[in-house]
C-alpha cells in the first residue's frame, strides 16, 4: 500500500555533496557545503544557492571551485555546512590546506581528491541559480583508473534529504547506452 507525502518531504536523489571554495575580497579562502546542483552541460555546473558569504564572494571574484565530498572527508564536508564563513574562518578551523587554482581565482582545498575549477557564468540573487563554466578539473591520482575518476576509489557521498544523512554512491549496476539496447527493435 502506498503512503502519500507532501512535496516538502520529497526524497529526490542523488543530491551531491559539493564543497564550494571561494576567496573573499581580502583573499581569505572560504568553503561551503551545497547539495542542490548538477552538471548541466559537458563543461557546466548549475547550483542552487541562497544568499551566503560564498555567493557574495563569487559575485566579487567571478570564480569558484567545486570539490566532491567523500567518505573520507565527511566530517570536514559536514562542518562546512554547519558553520557560517561570515563568523569564522572555516578553512583554518577545519585544519584544511589550500592552494590557489592555476586557472581561476578560487582556492583548491587539498583534502578533497576531485575539484572542478569554475568561472561564474551567472548568478541570480532572485532565483539563487549559479551557473559555472568548468575550466579545469583536478583529481588525485589515487582516485583514477585509466585516466578517469573511478567512483569506487573516490567514494563520493550524497545527501539523503529524507533522513538527513550522508550515503555512499554505490556499485555499478549496468552500462549506460548499452543495457537497454536489448529491448530495442
Amino acid at each position: 500500500m502506498s503512503v502519500e507525502f507532501t512535496g516538502k518531504k520529497a526524497c529526490i536523489a542523488p543530491e551531491g555533496v559539493f564543497i564550494i571554495g571561494t576567496y573573499d575580497e581580502n583573499g581569505v579562502p572560504n568553503a561551503m557545503n551545497a547539495a542542490w546542483g548538477a552538471q548541466s552541460d559537458f563543461d557546466e555546473i548549475t547550483l542552487f544557492l541562497a544568499k551566503h558569504k560564498t555567493t557574495e564572494n563569487i559575485k566579487h571574484t567571478k570564480a569558484f571551485t567545486v570539490a566532491f565530498a567523500t567518505k573520507d572527508t565527511v566530517e570536514i564536508a559536514d562542518y562546512f555546512g554547519v558553520e557560517t564563513g561570515s563568523k569564522v574562518n572555516k578553512i583554518e578551523k577545519a585544519g584544511c590546506h589550500v592552494h590557489k587554482s592555476a586557472h581561476v581565482n578560487a582556492p583548491i582545498i587539498e583534502e578533497f581528491p576531485v575539484t572542478l575549477e569554475c568561472e561564474c557564468v551567472s548568478y541570480s540573487d532572485e532565483t539563487g541559480i549559479l551557473v559555472g563554466k568548468i575550466i579545469a578539473q583536478q583529481a588525485d591520482e589515487k582516485v583514477l583508473t585509466d585516466g578517469v575518476v573511478d567512483y569506487d576509489k573516490l567514494q563520493p557521498i550524497i545527501f539523503d534529504i529524507a533522513t538527513k544523512t550522508y550515503r555512499l554512491v554505490g556499485p555499478v549496476v549496468g552500462k549506460a547506452f548499452h543495457d537497454g539496447l536489448k529491448l530495442k527493435d
